[in-house]
């Protein structure tokens, strides 16, 4: 069983990658936040950046695409080829409503035809594999079944599927009823996502579906770090944190955006240290650095780091 590092905006970038890499092993491959790419064909300062060449970084990284447009497509694979990439993701998840008022992410998922003609002429010229992200439908889990049967006619590495419809975005239960069919009738590889906070639950799904290839998991490592490496050490994840926020602050050029940029993380991690809540109160409200890393000390220091078993 393999286990993936979800890409999360604004959250899992290049400096999370290679630290997390270095303070917690035991990702397989992180896929990377997408990109999207525009007339203008040529990648910003701020992607060049997050899309570092491949063999730059001592970890698997993926890149992904967020594009309804299969020129589009086609060229940012051509970039992640030049850069040394050996599989670009297709994402077709993404619930945003901006994103899917303009028909991308989970958006594609609407028009199966639209999807048919789009994947036939990425799989018929892309430079690479190509592995796909998907959810189970935009409005409702019996959309599935005709989007297999899309899926099914091309050639994809892997295929991730997260059992949620686009509606739902991440609330409610996921579908395993959904995820069971894919099992039993997806013809390419498939990653589970959705709801996955202990390794205890990632080895259950890989014991109940012995033909998965991997388990992608988001939310659950961003609370959790250590999950997949023995275990989160308090020391090392004090010592992770401290170092994400120095570099942050150079990256940003102060301590403020990175501060800005560390309460996201926060908001996951702080569901591991029972007891939290009015220290995480005085955490989101506060606009002064100092104060900041006096509250995060103490949440280290005076807390337990206690995972949480299931989602809240």
């Amino acid at each position: 069983m393999r286990y993936y590092f979800a890409p999360m905006e604004g959250l899992t970038d290049s400096v999370f990658r290679r630290l997390h890499h270095q303070y917690f092993p035991g990702v397989d491959r992180y896929y990377m936040p997408f990109l999207s790419p525009t007339v203008h064909r040529a990648l910003t300062h701020k992607e060049q950046r997050e899309l570092p060449r491949a063999d730059s970084v001592p970890f698997s990284a993926v890149p992904q695409v967020l594009t309804k447009s299969a020129e589009d497509f086609l060229w940012a694979a051509r970039v992640c080829r030049d850069l040394g990439y050996d599989e670009v993701n297709l994402n077709l998840g993404c619930p945003s409503g901006t994103v899917v008022a303009k028909g991308k992410g989970s958006g594609m998922l609407r028009n199966l035809e639209e999807l048919d003609r789009f994947l036939d002429a990425v799989f018929s010229n892309s430079p690479l594999p190509i592995s796909v992200k998907t959810r189970i439908g935009l409005e409702s889990a019996e959309e599935f079944p005709a989007l297999m049967t899309v899926f099914n006619r091309y050639p994809i590495r892997e295929m991730t599927v997260h059992p949620r419809v686009r509606k739902q975005f991440y609330e409610g239960a996921v579908n395993r009823e959904a995820f069971a069919y894919a099992v039993k009738n997806s013809a390419n590889p498939l990653c589970y996502n959705g709801d996955i906070h202990t390794l205890a639950q990632a080895e259950n799904l890989a014991a109940q579906y012995p033909g998965l290839s991997a388990v992608m998991i988001g939310r659950g490592l961003l609370a959790n770090p250590g999950m997949l490496s023995g275990g989160t050490d308090v020391h090392a994840l004090e010592a992770f944190m401290n170092e994400l926020l120095a570099v942050y602050e150079q990256e940003f050029g102060g301590s403020r955006n990175a501060m800005f940029r560390l309460k996201e993380h926060w908001s996951y991690l702080r569901r591991s240290f029972p007891g939290s809540e009015k220290l995480w109160k005085a955490l989101r409200k506060t606009t002064d650095p100092s104060q900041f890393r006096s509250i995060t000390g103490e949440l280290f220091h005076t807390l337990l780091f206690t995972p949480p078993s299931e989602e809240e």
